[in-house]
């Protein structure tokens, strides 16, 4: 048996969906007045219902209440989560979710006998972060490496759909100009969600990915000035853009996105993913055609 923790999600719904495909028996975690409901018509979420209907087995909890785990632990061989606080908001925080919520799954995994925990962190987890989020992320990696379990730790650099669905999709949706923080110039391999899906899929079964961090990253290193001028080609407009300094306010944009954006502008951070991908089998996608997918007109 599988648990998705934060199948609900954008990225978790996707390993769901596909090791359903494969005819896995998987288990979501699954909270009652979930905040994704509200969220699936907007794009941002996936249906509980619609996991359910396709032959997930729903557990009733929250990560946030480390009692609640323990039933949804609970005869599981494996744990693929990808729950994170970062687009949701009210009572999930960095510190309750992608740091207390995650501690408490991997304890309530290492008692229940989990044979494998995979664990969705970032490019570049530090314990000394200026970053509360990256923080977090560090702190859980250290104590699923001291777990006992074979771990899996995914490590994508910035996801394309998320980052670009907010500081590019929201403010065009809005007819606002895009605001980019400090030169954007530097450049990053942003990632497809659905690449960053596969290689959660694969790794449930590659014995590659035992006790292993995988590094994420897409086949092309972007700044966010060509991200906007790809989507401009989409479309087939020019964007208009404006300019902020590091911690100017920026619209649509969440704080702890526009603290990210900040540190964006002062590193590059190119991957070398052709041999990754090709131990994991995953053919990674253009931007290209992540932006016709999320801006193309049909």
């Amino acid at each position: 048996m599988i648990l998705v923790v934060g199948a609900t999600g954008m990225l978790g719904g996707m390993i769901t969906q596909q090791l359903l495909a494969q005819g896995k028996d998987v288990r979501i975690l699954v909270r009652h007045n979930s905040p994704s409901e509200a969220m699936v018509a907007q794009g941002m979420a996936t249906s509980a219902q619609a996991l359910i209907d396709a032959g997930a087995q729903p557990v009733y909890g929250d990560m946030k209440d480390s009692a609640s785990l323990d039933l949804a632990v609970n005869g599981v061989d494996t744990i693929v989560t990808t729950a994170n606080s970062v687009l949701r908001g009210g009572e999930d925080t960095v510190e309750t979710v992608d740091r207390q919520g995650n501690l408490n799954l991997v304890e309530a995994a290492k008692t229940a006998g989990v044979k494998h925990f995979v664990f969705t962190s970032v490019l570049g987890a530090d314990p000394a972060s200026s970053m509360p989020l990256i923080r977090c992320k560090a702190e859980v990696e250290a104590a699923l490496r001291e777990s006992g379990m074979i771990y899996t730790i995914l490590s994508p650099n910035l996801i394309a759909e998320v980052w670009v669905g907010v500081v590019v999709g929201a403010p065009l949706q809005a007819g606002q100009p895009i605001t980019l923080v400090g030169e954007a110039r530097r450049k990053h391999s942003f990632v497809s969600m659905v690449d960053v899906a596969a290689f959660g899929v694969t790794a449930v079964d590659n014995p590659a990915a035992h006790d292993a961090t995988i590094i994420i990253g897409g086949p092309e290193a972007l700044s966010w000035r060509d991200i906007v001028a790809e989507v401009g080609e989409t479309i087939g407009q020019e964007l208009p853009v404006r300019f902020v300094q590091p911690g100017e306010p920026v619209p649509f944009v969440p704080e702890a996105v526009q603290q990210s954006m900040a540190v964006q502008d002062t590193y590059d951070s190119p991957l070398p993913m052709a041999e990754i991908a090709d131990t994991y089998g995953v053919t990674l996608t253009p931007m290209a055609t992540v932006l016709q997918r999320m801006f193309g007109r049909n």
